[in-house]
């Protein structure tokens, strides 16, 4: 039987463990802000007071602390998925995972809590790490998944999927938009995304039959469009500073100076990307807003069109995972051209509910969920290629259309 610790050396394990917390905490702020790759011992140090010798003596390498950040928040999200399911119900089990996340979000914002690290660049971690944590992050989706019970066929499993990767999405995202309202109002904002997650944004007695809209999207200078797309599946696949100058030259087959052909630097690539992306989403909404019929007529379109560009070899859009990467003013800027976006679906929103087409939600509380659903759907295109393209898109699209426990799809 092992003895108790000395008061000593409890003592010691204590300030131990505050001094690795501390640090953990500072990792996390520099990853979000500069991505796992940009990360330095240096910063960290800086960040809590040490030198780097120090900070090396908790974290032998800049990979082990990055990875032991990510474990962290793997660990947090294991445990509020473990209190969420101890609800009796689905419903219940998402309004109270939304209502955990929105507490810590009020908590950071307050200062009494740190944020944990996001979970941008897995797929750029070393091995054996990559693979551990990737197995992590599988719990993760499994455990969400399991918040509408099991499965009882391939199409039901299908669709608990895509309403488990939704509702992740929609909380990573918050932190992206959520500090545009007064901690107070917090409460009501997590109230109207519930409505969404509940309920979905269609108006009474409408169903999904959505006309596919002819985007064709091409950049101006020669070559300019092939090359921004395989650097938006490489950025989406391995992270901004995963995905090399030279392995992007290598899938064009083209040599590596033919990238400062098209940009001068590696920030300007993921800025191109980004324009590419948010000019395509701006295209779809302005083709869709030339259509016959309703704003949901209009909005089934836009949203079926951009899923169904996800989902084929013509996409992806860039994830916003990439903007970690950014330096701050290039980040800010990308950002204010998503909340352009986003209010252009609000306003088609509005205009729905005004008319009876769409339910009464919040509307700017709705067009970032909708943001968050489009965005990340690159992430399940190989689920999507386990079914024909267009049973894809409706599942996925369901989660918000339609809310998080309406199974009509499935009988479409």
């Amino acid at each position: 039987m092992k003895a108790p610790a000395s008061p000593g050396e409890a003592s010691g394990t204590k300030r131990f463990q505050a001094k690795r917390d501390s640090i953990l905490a500072a990792a996390a702020d520099a990853i979000n802000e500069q991505s796992a790759k940009g990360m330095t011992f240096a910063d960290v140090a800086r960040r809590v007071g040490l030198n780097t010798t120090s900070v090396t003596y908790y974290f032998k390498r800049k990979e082990d602390l990055a990875a032991a950040a990510f474990e962290q928040t793997l660990a947090r999200l294991d445990a509020m998925l473990d209190s969420a399911l101890e609800e009796p119900t689905p419903e219940r089990r998402v309004a109270r995972y939304l209502h955990d996340h929105i507490t810590r979000l009020a908590r950071i914002e307050r200062g009494e809590e740190k944020a944990f690290a996001i979970l941008s660049d897995l797929r750029a971690m070393e091995e054996p790490l990559k693979s551990h944590l990737l197995a992590g992050w599988r719990n993760i989706f499994r455990k969400t998944r399991s918040i509408w019970g099991s499965g009882s066929n391939r199409a039901q499993t299908d669709l608990f999927g895509a309403r488990a990767h939704v509702l992740l999405e929609n909380t990573f995202w918050l932190a992206a938009w959520l500090d545009r309202y007064d901690v107070d109002e917090y409460p009501r904002v997590e109230a109207r995304l519930r409505e969404v997650f509940s309920h979905g944004v269609a108006g009474p007695g409408k169903v999904w039959a959505p006309q596919l809209l002819p985007l064709i999207h091409q950049e101006p200078e020669p070559g300019r469009e092939a090359f921004l797309l395989v650097a938006t599946r490489l950025i989406n696949e391995l992270g901004y500073r995963g995905a090399s100058v030279q392995r992007i030259a290598s899938e064009l087959n083209v040599t590596k100076g033919s990238f400062y052909h098209h940009l001068d630097a590696k920030d300007e690539l993921v800025v191109a990307c980004y324009r590419r992306s948010f000019d395509i989403i701006a295209e779809t909404q302005r083709l869709a807003e030339g259509l016959p019929g309703t704003q949901w007529d209009r909005l089934e379109g836009t949203i079926a069109t951009l899923l169904d560009y996800q989902f084929s070899e013509r996409g992806p859009l860039l994830r916003t995972t990439a903007l970690s990467g950014l330096p701050a003013d290039a980040r800010t800027t990308m950002i204010d051209r998503s909340n352009r976006i986003a209010r252009r679906f609000a306003g088609m929103l509005s205009d729905g509910i005004a008319e009876g087409s769409i339910r009464a939600i919040d509307p700017l509380v709705a067009s970032q969920a909708l943001m968050a659903l489009q965005n990340a759907a690159f992430d399940m295109r190989r689920w999507a290629s386990a079914m024909p393209r267009r049973k894809a898109v409706a599942l996925y699209a369901s989660t918000l259309m339609f809310g998080l426990f309406d199974d009509r799809v499935l009988n479409a």
